[in-house]
């Protein structure tokens, strides 16, 4: 059955049209096989040698470092000493695109993030923290994104697995929309939209993945792509760099999880996850917001009626992708 469904967050429509095409999953044999790039061709098995800056921060330590950050060779925005300010050209608006664009790399050439140690995992985690209060104190900054491109439809140019920090002057649109939305529904309810899906869910229990005792990941009834995932610390927290070490590895824990059983279930998909988190300026006025992670397997295309109308058309009913990814 094809339903047309709205998103509580943002207000946007899906269309869920599982009978519209054969499942992902059955089309597994067809997806290219994952190319492992020779290390000996790779620019972060030495990132100095490659032409990149020395990096900024090691985890552990820098004798027997796990973990290193340093800055993208090739940013999408640059650091400047002054804090951009807009003008116009003609009726267009204009801002310097300044900010930060890090990577933060692990020191395995072949271990993406669902494989590694668990404390390979938590030094991922500690640097994206690390990072996020270092560059919280540009003033410049409003935004700060963390996320993680596996496989070329993904985005990832080189296979060594990174994560990446892009801090900017601005507060990205869909950001800009989720926080919209959940300050509407907390006027009018006096309650986290989150929190409400996340009590629902529980209830129903129809679309719950994975479950403990800080966190809880489910598969949206409005999902936009074909086995989303979201994952949510159960308390009410809206800043992703407050949470607590126990909560950081429930999160980990659980992230690790879901993304072995999307390879192990969908024959191993490229895929990209992201916290979405609040401002870094004003916090407190964010009070109604949830952070949480999301993860979006790179099997769906979007065509013409989804970029002309901005519905996307997701052909795996949220309920089915919960079966199989138990």
């Amino acid at each position: 059955m094809t339903q047309l469904r709205k998103d509580i967050v943002s207000g946007d429509w899906i269309i869920i049209a599982s009978g519209r095409a054969k499942r992902p999953h059955e089309e597994g044999n067809n997806l290219p096989l994952r190319v492992i790039a020779p290390e000996n061709e790779c620019p972060f098995e030495d990132v100095e040698k490659s032409g990149n800056e020395a990096p900024h921060a090691y985890y552990p330590h820098k004798r027997n470092w796990r973990i290193q950050v340093i800055k993208n060779k090739y940013p999408v925005v640059s650091h400047m000493s002054t804090c951009p300010t807009g003008s116009y050209e003609g009726p267009y608006e204009t801002l310097r695109a300044e900010g930060h664009h890090e990577l933060i790399i692990t020191k395995d050439h072949r271990k993406n993030f669902a494989h590694l140690d668990g404390s390979d995992a938590l030094l991922v985690f500690e640097a994206m923290k690390d990072r996020y209060y270092t560059i919280a104190r540009d003033e410049c900054v409003r935004y700060i994104s963390l996320f993680h491109n596996w496989g070329p439809y993904a985005g990832a140019s080189i296979f060594h697995p990174h994560y990446q920090v892009i801090a900017l002057p601005v507060v990205p649109p869909d950001i800009h929309h989720s926080l919209q939305g959940s300050s509407l529904f907390f006027k009018e309810k006096n309650a986290c939209v989150h929190c409400h899906v996340i009590a629902w869910e529980k209830k129903k229990g129809d679309r719950i993945l994975f479950e403990n005792e800080e966190v809880i990941t489910l598969a949206p009834f409005f999902s936009r792509n074909p086995y989303e995932v979201r994952i949510f610390p159960k308390k009410h927290l809206s800043c992703f760099e407050e949470s607590s070490q126990k909560v950081l590895h429930a999160i980990i824990f659980a992230l690790q999880e879901l993304l072995r059983r999307i390879e192990q279930k969908l024959h191993d998909p490229d895929y990209n996850f992201f916290i979405h988190t609040s401002p870094i300026k004003d916090k407190d006025s964010f009070h109604y917001y949830h952070w949480h992670i999301e993860i979006v397997p790179k099997i769906n295309i979007r065509a013409g009626f989804e970029l002309g109308t901005g519905i996307d058309i997701n052909p795996v009913d949220p309920n089915e992708a919960t079966a199989l990814l138990r």
